[in-house]
Formats: C-alpha cells, structure tokens, sequence
C-alpha cells in the first residue's frame, strides 16, 4: 500500500483537497499531530468534496509516535531535497509499503527529521523565483508518479461503469 503522510498541516483546505486526492489514489492517510484546524470543520469536509468517507486516515501524536506504528520505505519532500521524485524508484519491493511525507505549510519538515534521511529527500523542479508549490498539489503530483512508477495498479484508466461508462463520449 501507498502512503500519504503530512506532519503538522496547518491549512484545512489543503488536507482537504489531500483527503480528496488520497481516495482518487487508493492511497492511506496519516496526519502527525498538532494540526491547525479540527478534522470536523465544513471547511475540510468542503475541500474533500463528500469523499471523506472514502479515505483512510489515522492520526498520531507526533512523529515518533507515526514511526513506532508505521514501517516501509519513507520517502521526504523537501525544497532542500537534492533528487527529483522521478530519479527514485517507487515500485514495491518486499510487500514494503511507501511512505510519502509532506511537512507543514509554512515550515516543512523539521531538519532534525529530515538529516536522518538524506537519500530520501525529495525536490520537485522549479524555478529561483518560487520557493514552493501549494502542500496539495505537490501531494497529487507526488501520490501520481508513485502510481505512475506502479503502472496505476488498481486503478480506473476509464471511467467506471458505475459513473459515466468507459464509452461515455462515443454514445
């Protein structure tokens, strides 16, 4: 299985729109406490569009407490990251399950974490003028190139015959 994980989100709307892109993705979610709004609030239940129910998500305490429950390969986004995500290899080896981890809006991932795992630090390519992506489109550009690295095992490549139909525009 494939994992989201945001440590310390301080914005409801993106862990929102997160919740929305873990359900699309067949993807776990894990929130590393403290967070800066209550999971309850029409905000994120809005961002998440009615598919809240669809996600899977456990929250912890802290980073420790995340680790002390959680095994598989744990990978780091970072804009101190050295690599881009395309550079890394995704595919499951082992049943070892992937871990993608996001730090909070304003501040990323603490140094202290992120100095145990340098070869696992992760940037997205950009320019020198922006510092950084929004935290929820970088989570749906990382969660698709791991699927993409996995050949989107388990996933609709049409849309399902309980929505629309795969024929949908030819009718």
């Amino acid at each position: 299985m494939n994992h989201i994980v945001l440590y310390q989100p301080e914005i409801p709307q993106n862990t929102g729109n997160i919740m929305r892109t873990c359900a699309a993705a067949n993807m776990k979610l894990h929130l590393i406490k403290p967070l800066g709004f209550d999971l309850d609030i029409k905000k994120v239940r809005r961002s998440a569009a009615n598919y809240i129910e669809h996600v899977t998500y456990e929250v912890y305490e802290n980073f420790e407490d995340f680790l002390s429950k959680n095994q598989g390969e744990m990978f780091f986004i970072t804009r101190y990251g050295q690599k881009s995500p395309d550079k890394m290899d995704f595919t499951i080896k082992d049943d070892k399950e992937i871990f993608v981890i996001f730090g909070s809006e304003s501040s990323g991932i603490p140094k202290e974490i992120l100095k145990n795992h340098l070869d696992n630090c992760l940037r997205l390519p950009m320019t020198e003028v922006v510092r950084s992506l929004n935290l929820s489109n970088t989570v749906a550009i990382l969660a698709y190139e791991v699927l993409r690295q996995q050949d989107y095992q388990g996933l609709f490549t049409h849309e399902p015959e309980s929505l629309k139909g795969k024929d949908w525009l030819e009718k």
